[in-house]
């Protein structure tokens, strides 16, 4: 063999070596990674074509070949809870040992930005923090991702539960958790695939998505006349040339930050509010700005000024010097105003905001935007001028989000998990659905289904409610948030599922509330009820039953009472109930608790027909059984 022959011989061996597919798992079977107890571990993976593949674990020992494509599975029989132990996993030439790993439960906790809220940004987050000291509780956190075809694998990885990780944690995910361990004495993991502002849709498999009615299908056609690629393509060089316009925002160029700027163009806008609903969906650049009037003596005073909480990043100058800056949605802002900046009269205050996806603006509360000045406060809530200065509208770009197409988030985020034995699933979301809750009595069932067949496997799906939100009604009106609710609620008539209902621990102006301990407690308290053994654990506040009208009032029977109907509040009345007569024209009623029903009355009303019960976005909601946990909000319509 001449030596040019050795060199291409050595080539091409060279070129096969390389070529061989690498033994490889699944982004989820890693070192730390938690395995359902008493169900068949399934574990899967890839090789080189024909490769059999050898798995050790305790004390099973099991191969299996991987098939022309290089993909394997094998399945391990059932285990009882306990470890640490080791996994490894052996083919031809190559081997991969995981270490650290537990047997306990596996709950998969999905939805969007309230079951994402961490760990850090909750309640007593310090003092949760610094006791989270659990090393058999693991989470494993989903890294965002979208795909227009069902995906195989995804990025993340598991972490143990301890002071230095827990804050990044799913809040509603940890607390549930930390529940179920304290009580069970079971390793728990939890894996969150979630993401804020999502609807049901994009979680559900494009095989169960297609087999809903056409009307259901009607605005991703319209919106991509059913060609997201092509749309995905020409879209990208709209975000190109978007993306150039930010780095030379005109309005730093043209410094509208100074006094001297010529605003007769600006448009107005009331704040706080979040900008889409004068403006319309998009994010960029919009400035912000307005006068303040302060007395005589302010001027080189010294002083702060309050804007609330602003989505996403915002600068701030007044008359034309720069007070300060922060970037995260999640941060009251509040900066301190040198001496020698205020004026006596007339100050001119120049907001800049960055908006990088989701809502954009002001967000907080109008009494948490002002300007102090030794003790006196100066609002600045109302009317501020405003200036689009780059936005994705002129650029004609639409952020590539979850919601642009039905399965998006399913296909990148929950069929990589597919088949990774589980117990079952914790959700929080319908926020955004809020608007279409008709079409959630469908979706939402349908989810459910779809996961199960997919796991194959009827699995426990365990949901929280909308919480109470946005401004209180002062007479009744309908509401789309009380629809979804009501929605959710019909839900569950599908077989095993259940629902933590907060309507009293939410905030009327902040869709994200803090509380989240309570929210995983009452969560963890459905599966120890319905999972768990804990039988006679009351998990539910009370449930509408039924009614009998005695004259001009309705006597109200409950389910789920536990230990007996309470009122909170200190006179004994339950709060938010309304009547209406065949007209459906709805007022406020008086009610009172007799024993374990509620009578309803409105002097309004000689012939109740109708009845409501805390049927409005933010209810007054103060009917409890005496476990504390509050009734669901229903409608007899």
């Amino acid at each position: 063999m001449t030596i040019k022959q050795i060199s291409i011989f050595f080539a091409f061996f060279l070129q096969a070596l390389l070529l061989k597919a690498e033994l490889k798992l699944p982004t989820l079977f890693g070192d730390n990674m938690i395995l359902q107890r008493d169900s068949p571990i399934k574990i899967w993976g890839w090789a080189e074509k024909n490769e059999t593949i050898h798995v050790q674990f305790m004390q099973q020992e099991l191969k299996t070949k991987a098939d022309k494509n290089g993909q394997w599975n094998l399945t391990l029989a059932p285990t009882s809870y306990g470890g640490p132990y080791s996994m490894e996993i052996k083919g031809r030439s190559q081997q991969i040992l995981l270490k650290n790993i537990l047997v306990g439960e596996v709950w998969l906790a999905s939805g969007q930005s309230n079951m994402e809220w961490i760990v850090k940004n909750s309640n007593n987050s310090a003092s949760e923090i610094s006791h989270a000291n659990y090393p058999n509780i693991r989470a494993f956190n989903v890294e965002k991702d979208i795909s227009d075809v069902p995906k195989q694998d995804l990025r993340g990885k598991w972490a143990v539960c301890s002071p230095s990780t827990v804050g990044d944690f799913s809040a509603v995910g940890y607390f549930f958790s930390l529940k179920l361990y304290q009580e069970l004495g079971i390793p728990v993991g939890i894996i969150n695939a979630s993401w804020g502002g999502t609807g049901v849709e994009t979680w559900t498999s494009g095989y169960s998505f297609d087999k809903l009615p056409a009307h259901f299908k009607a605005p991703y056609q319209q919106q991509f006349n059913g060609d997201l690629q092509g749309f995905l393509r020409e879209n990208e060089l709209k975000k190109q040339a978007y993306q150039q316009a930010l780095a030379k925002d005109p309005g730093i160029t043209a410094k509208w930050y100074q006094n001297n700027t010529d605003i007769s163009a600006w448009g107005k806008m009331k704040v706080p509010q979040l900008w889409e609903s004068k403006l319309g969906d998009m994010d960029g650049i919009v400035w912000f700005r307005r006068s303040i009037y302060l007395p005589k003596g302010s001027a080189g005073k010294s002083g702060y000024i309050q804007l609330g909480t602003i989505d996403d990043d915002d600068i701030c100058w007044i008359n034309g010097v720069k007070i300060g800056e922060t970037k995260g949605y999640t941060t009251s802002r509040n900066y301190a105003i040198p001496t020698a900046v205020l004026k006596e009269g007339e100050n001119i205050i120049s907001l800049k905001i960055m908006d990088t996806g989701g809502g954009g603006g002001f967000y907080g509360k109008p009494d948490q935007l002002y300007i102090e000045v030794e003790g006196e406060k100066f609002p600045l809530d109302g009317d501020w001028n405003y200036k689009e200065a780059v936005t994705t509208q002129q650029h004609g770009y639409k952020e590539v989000s979850p919601n642009m197409f039905p399965s998006l988030l399913f296909n990148a985020m929950i069929n990589p998990i597919i088949p990774y034995s589980i117990r079952g699933v914790i959700w929080y979301q319908g926020e955004n659905n809020a608007g279409r809750a008709y079409d959630y009595r469908t979706l939402f069932p349908n989810l459910i289904e779809d996961w199960r067949s997919q796991w194959k496997q009827e699995f426990p799906f365990y949901w929280v409610q909308l919480a109470n939100y946005m401004a209180k009604e002062k007479t009744p009106e309908d509401s789309d948030w009380a629809k979804l609710r009501d929605a959710q609620t019909r839900t569950l008539r599908v077989a095993h599922t259940g629902q933590a209902v907060i309507t009293d621990i939410g905030e009327a102006d902040d869709i994200h509330p803090r509380n989240k301990q309570e929210v995983g407690r009452r969560l963890a308290l459905i599966a120890l009820a319905k999972d768990y053994g804990k039988k006679d654990l009351v998990y539910s506040g009370p449930v509408y039953r039924s009614l009998v009208k005695e004259g001009n009032k309705l006597v109200i029977s409950f389910d789920a009472i536990g230990g007996g109907l309470v009122a909170n509040n200190k006179y004994g009345y339950v709060e938010g109930f309304a009547l209406a007569g065949a007209d459906k024209k709805f007022v406020w009623a008086q009610a009172h608790i007799i024993g374990n029903q509620v009578i309803v009355q409105a002097d309004q009303i000689a012939n109740p027909v109708f009845v409501r019960y805390a049927w409005s976005d933010n209810p007054d909601v103060n009917l409890f059984n005496k476990e504390g946990l509050p009734a669901i909000p229903f409608s007899n319509e």
